[in-house]
């Protein structure tokens, strides 16, 4: 019975941390990385999609993405895309077929912003698994006072998802610190 607590809570915690882990892909490092951009949305046919959904995203060397629609009509909306796409600061150069990203080293003013970025994310991920924790720890006391599960089973419940969320922030705290190395690195 407290296994289904268990897993729904985890099941939260995962996706937070999933989605923590694709914030931190699209933050700048000053390295040229495809996560970069291929999540920013592009309106196309009537409709907005991600950039990897509409061409191939290669990173020739470490300065340097180069993006390259599938449909060459899809070319200048990319392009007035990730010019629009103002945490990233970048603009695209085009050949007519093919865009380039030139990736500028970051500034130590940039680097601590990126940081400061980073630490909202991390923080935003967390609250993200309390809240889970949180629904799923009313839903077993709830069951307690309909007399589901005994007032024993509630305690170690509250007592597995506190280590559950615990695991799940050093989790965080860990992806945190590696791209914070990976930024601060020059």
């Amino acid at each position: 019975m407290n296994q289904q607590y268990l897993n729904a809570a985890e099941t939260k915690m995962k996706a937070a941390l999933e989605h923590l882990e694709g914030d931190l892909a699209g933050l700048r490092s000053g390295r040229a990385n495809a996560g970069l951009v291929d999540s920013i949305k592009v309106e196309v046919y009537g409709q907005s999609m991600p950039i990897k959904g509409l061409a191939t995203i290669t990173t020739p060397d470490a300065k340097t993405i180069q993006i390259q629609p599938w449909d060459q009509a899809n070319l200048s909306a990319i392009d007035k895309a990730i010019r629009e796409h103002q945490a990233l600061g970048l603009n695209p150069s085009s050949d007519g077929h093919t865009l380039r990203l030139n990736i500028p080293p970051m500034s130590e003013e940039t680097r601590s912003q990126m940081v400061k970025l980073l630490g909202q994310k991390a923080e935003e991920a967390n609250v993200s698994m309390r809240n889970g924790r949180h629904e799923v720890l009313n839903e077993a006391k709830s069951d307690s006072k309909a007399k589901k599960i005994t007032e024993d089973d509630l305690i170690r419940v509250e007592k597995d998802l506190n280590s559950l969320i615990e695991r799940y922030q050093g989790k965080v705290s860990e992806a945190v610190e590696v791209k914070e190395k990976e930024l601060m690195a020059i």
